[in-house]
């Protein structure tokens, strides 16, 4: 039997709090194990519950969202972290991807692309709210940049760039493996080896040079 995501809503509106949790309870892949209305009460709550999914708001009263964010990485490291807010400043989405979390969605869209991002970020996707694409982009190059990491992609072989495009668009080692007839190894080895000539770090990292770069459609 496939088993639920369970999620940790941490917002300290309750009225949204319910909608939500009557959202995410509707679809059978989820279930809503715990809410928090503060960032202290989600330190806590996602220690004790250990969950899949923390849906996080940024403006809680305390300890801020953005505050929380990287306590929360680090004491919750296998738990991914989905930003939830009403705040659409570019600014604040470079903060909460650079303090790891794994997707940033709008209130105003909180229905069926809520559902989407949940489900991206549970396959190891970076979800992005499409109307905060270009300001993200914008944002994350500075003057010169995008040229030089060009230069680092050509400097890739055919297999490493064809490889990397697969995994910054979500797919898993053995799902390229299949799509070109090479070993898991092989393909661990081209993407180890391609990450590191890019001077990045993991799959989100890899995600942003790509999009950076129109290596990958953002949608």
């Amino acid at each position: 039997m496939r088993t639920k995501t369970r999620i940790l809503l941490a917002d300290d509106h309750a009225v949204l709090r319910a909608g939500l949790r009557l959202l995410l309870n509707s679809q059978a892949d989820l279930d809503v194990i715990g809410e928090a209305a503060s960032g202290i009460e989600a330190l806590t709550l996602a220690e004790t519950l250990q969950p899949d999914l923390i849906l996080l708001d940024l403006g809680m009263p305390g300890l801020a969202g953005l505050d929380a964010l990287p306590m929360l990485r680090r004491f919750n490291p296998s738990s991914r972290i989905l930003i939830l807010t009403m705040y659409d400043d570019p600014q604040y989405l470079r903060q909460a991807l650079k303090s790891g979390a794994a997707g940033y969605v709008l209130k105003k869209a909180a229905d069926v692309e809520l559902l989407s991002a949940v489900r991206a970020v549970m396959r190891g996707e970076v979800y992005v709210h499409p109307a905060m694409t270009r300001g993200l982009l914008e944002d994350l190059i500075p003057q010169g940049e995008s040229a030089n990491e060009i230069d680092l992609w050509r400097g890739l072989s055919e297999r490493e760039q064809e490889v990397l495009r697969l995994v910054a668009l979500g797919y898993t080692s053995a799902e390229i493996s299949g799509k070109l007839s090479l070993s898991v190894k092989t393909i661990e080895t081209y993407r180890a080896r391609g990450i590191e000539k890019l001077g990045l770090s993991n799959r989100a990292s890899l995600v942003r040079f790509a999009l950076r770069n129109d290596l990958i459609s953002p949608e």
